[in-house]
């Protein structure tokens, strides 16, 4: 093969190789999902609708995953003074994984009036894949207690994902921290650093672009090398 053919080969090989790694390679995807609670309140039933947003970002050997309310949910009839009010939630495993994850939160840091939507803080819970696959995160029960009271919110529209992680589990792989499921104690789940779609993006084009740098630095090289042997004979 003539040197020109060479090096050619060498660039598209390395081309080629950067686009495997993007294609291969593991995908979050994530959006915002209405979410129809029926509450159950110590004085009487509730409804409320709020679109529920999940995040996930990988933490040591799992992933913290974030859950987060864009209005508030049921209410009360007098005022929630501050810290009086502590919220928790289930989110729905599917896909590869099952069970449940739980995640809470603090306390209310203002007080909240009477007869108005509680707004619930950000919950946060350590989920360890398992399972190697795509993994579904839905939203679950609501929980708020509040002076000495519990009220529980439940999904009734059947909502879809809000996360979905493609995740990698090491042999013996269980579940840990927060999540309630079958299984043993978990090695070390494997993913990209943010899982937010667009930070995986981000990670995947600076993998490829370091094969493509590989391939370009080999095909110099060459370039020299050949040189160097013309200049000799």
């Amino acid at each position: 093969m003539s040197y020109r053919n060479r090096t050619a080969a060498l660039a598209s090989a390395a081309a080629l190789a950067g686009s495997a790694v993007l294609m291969a390679a593991p995908v979050a995807r994530a959006e915002v999902v209405d979410v129809n609670y029926q509450c159950k309140t110590p004085i009487g039933d509730k409804s409320a609708v709020s679109p529920i947003d999940i995040k996930g970002v990988e933490d040591g050997d799992g992933y913290k995953i974030t859950m987060s309310w864009q209005k508030g949910v049921s209410s009360s009839p007098v005022e929630l003074g501050k810290g009086a009010m502590t919220p928790s939630a289930t989110i729905a495993l599917g896909g590869a994984d099952d069970g449940t994850l739980t995640v809470t939160g603090p306390a209310n840091d203002a007080a909240l009036p009477a007869n108005t939507p509680i707004k619930i803080n950000d919950l946060s819970g350590t989920y360890t894949p398992k399972k190697s696959g795509k993994v579904t995160f839905t939203a679950g029960v609501l929980t708020i207690k509040a002076l000495g009271t519990t009220t529980t919110c439940t999904p009734t529209n059947d909502p879809g994902p809000s996360l979905t992680l493609d995740v990698k589990a090491a042999s013996g792989g269980g579940s840990t921290g927060s999540a309630q499921g079958g299984g043993s104690d978990s090695d070390s789940g494997a993913g990209l650093p943010q899982t937010g779609p667009e930070d995986s993006a981000i990670a995947l084009g600076t993998l490829g672009g370091t094969v493509l740098l590989a391939g370009a630095a080999g095909a110099l090289w060459l370039t020299r090398r050949h040189q160097n042997a013309g200049t000799r004979h």
